[in-house]
């Protein structure tokens, strides 16, 4: 028998792409099991989804480490013993640092502080494949390079509700529809440096009626996301 991949999940919300996992994952779909399902936000629906799967969860309050960090006056003092600032300036396609250097820093160093306390709840799992299920906060260097740490490579794998390369960024549905596309679509992709710009694993597409709303464009992107994200991750899990 073949061992099953051993998935983390990342969520901020809802999580209905987790359940569409979840399921892929009970009904034999997916060569896998969910081991954790961490989230940035409290209280979401997504983590009842997990419990009621009986998945462990935790929280990382991002919200409220990043208005800590604005509060104290020496936020080097918060940032983990093996931060190297100028190793992920090098790397990070995130922020321009030039055009707004104080700001661009307190993002990236923030955002690590954040970072290390997912990795500390994270690295208690024996874990093969990271999957942003709706996980509304971009990585740094810091994060991605500690968990693509072993011969597979890429292990953060993301969902899009665009069809990359086109309408990278928060609002691909929205941005779709807003820019009168007649194809919409969803795209599942690697995590790398640059926001939304890792390798393509799988895409799907559909139609855009003229009578469609944005409702609808999203409506109809998600029942696509439901199909894609469990497929993809079953191809993952054949590759191994």
């Amino acid at each position: 028998m073949v061992e099953r991949l051993k998935v983390g999940t990342l969520i901020s919300g809802g999580g209905t792409n987790l359940q569409a996992i979840i399921d892929a994952c009970n009904q034999g779909r997916i060569d896998a099991e969910i081991v954790f399902t961490g989230s940035d936000v409290g209280g979401v629906k997504g983590l009842d989804r997990a419990k009621k799967a009986g998945i462990d969860t935790f929280v990382v309050d991002y919200a409220r480490i990043i208005a800590n960090c604005r509060e104290i006056q020496d936020i080097d003092s918060l940032l983990p013993q093996d931060f190297d600032l100028d190793a992920i300036l090098a790397k990070q396609r995130l922020v321009d640092v030039e055009k707004d250097r104080e700001k661009a820093l307190f993002f990236i160093k923030s955002r690590v502080i954040a970072e290390r306390q997912l990795l500390d709840n994270i690295e208690s799992y024996d874990m093969d494949l990271l999957v942003l299920a709706g996980f509304m906060r971009v990585l740094t260097p810091y994060f991605i390079d500690r968990i693509n740490t072993n011969a597979l490579g890429h292990r953060i794998m993301n969902i899009h509700p665009a069809l990359l390369p086109a309408f990278p960024g928060t609002d691909g549905y929205g941005d779709t529809f807003r820019y009168g596309c007649k194809i919409g679509g969803c795209t599942v992709h690697f995590v790398d440096y640059g926001e939304d710009t890792g390798p393509i694993i799988g895409q799907k597409a559909f139609e855009i009626a003229d009578s469609d709303t944005l409702e609808d464009v999203k409506e109809k992107g998600l029942q696509k996301e439901w199909e894609l994200y469990p497929a993809c991750i079953q191809k993952f899990a054949q590759s191994c």
